[in-house]
């Protein structure tokens, strides 16, 4: 924090990880949680307002492969179809969906009032991708109700989520009117913005650039700038551009994904739906 600060950047968010017991309910999980507090304490005295973590069960990452959009661009792909008999992996085990919420409630209790006391705001992304089983695992954040129960746990603004209006249309709901529910609720402590095309809800869809999905991603900007949304935008998912694939080393984290130049026209997109978002309110 120090160094970026130094250099004019502010850090807002990071991921924490590294906590399974707690995840499955496994013996450990106390003091796995006791070690989330003590990170949250530190990432509190240090001014960071947002720390992000996941609860999947399971992330069907075997489902996604690469298609060719305009231009040659990668975009990525993902159909249950090819992941939905999959087994339990032998360190995950299967669990139902009543385990995992009752997983995630031991979690939530001793943590997030320290959360608050610290001034962290807490964002638990949604299940990406998101179908309701994997391997044999039921997923707690793979529903619009999912999402509205978890922030019920424990009452807070330190509980809340990241808002994803492409994980949100891959459910086949509406992202705005979603945004408009949880940013009312002041539970909206991190966002992705990206857009994807739905074949099926749930099952069969494709990462796409900014510009052309199903989502009308100026409506979704104009809601956050309504609720006066103060924290991060990431236009993450940047689709894969022949700059990128040229580089030594390159490396995308998804089929079809892209780099830095990808990343350039995604938030080059972005800071122009706020401006013209801010303009227009």
């Amino acid at each position: 924090m120090e160094s970026l600060n130094a250099g004019g950047l502010t850090l807002g968010n990071l991921m924490i990880s590294g906590f399974p017991q707690t995840l499955y309910g496994r013996p450990g999980r106390d003091e796995e949680i006791e070690k989330v507090q003590h990170s949250i304490r530190e990432a509190g005295r240090a001014g960071l307002a947002v720390i992000e973590y996941k609860s999947y069960a399971d992330r069907l990452v075997e489902g996604y492969y690469a298609q060719t959009g305009r231009g040659g661009g990668g975009l990525t792909a993902f159909d249950y179809g090819r992941v939905k008999d999959l087994p339990p992996l032998a360190n995950e085990g299967a669990h139902t969906l009543d385990e995992m919420w009752n997983n995630i409630t031991y979690f939530l209790k001793p943590v997030v009032p320290g959360a608050e006391e610290a001034a962290v705001r807490l964002a638990l992304h949604p299940n990406d991708p998101p179908p309701l089983l994997s391997r044999g695992s039921g997923q707690i954040m793979s529903t619009l109700a999912g999402w509205k129960r978890l922030i019920d746990i424990v009452k807070s603004p330190s509980n809340g989520i990241t808002f994803d209006c492409g994980v949100t249309r891959e459910l086949g709901e509406d992202p705005v009117e979603v945004c408009r529910y949880f940013g009312e609720r002041d539970c909206i402590n991190h966002v992705h913005y990206r857009n994807v095309k739905v074949r099926k809800p749930y099952e069969k869809y494709t990462e796409v650039f900014l510009d052309e999905g199903d989502n009308n991603m100026f409506l979704v900007m104009k809601e956050l700038v309504r609720q006066k949304y103060p924290r991060l935008i990431y236009p993450e998912h940047p689709r894969a551009l022949d700059y990128d694939r040229e580089r030594p080393n390159f490396r995308s984290w998804y089929p079809g994904g892209g780099g830095y130049a990808a990343y350039a026209f995604n938030v080059g997109y972005t800071r122009a739906m706020l401006q013209a978002a801010l303009s227009s309110s």
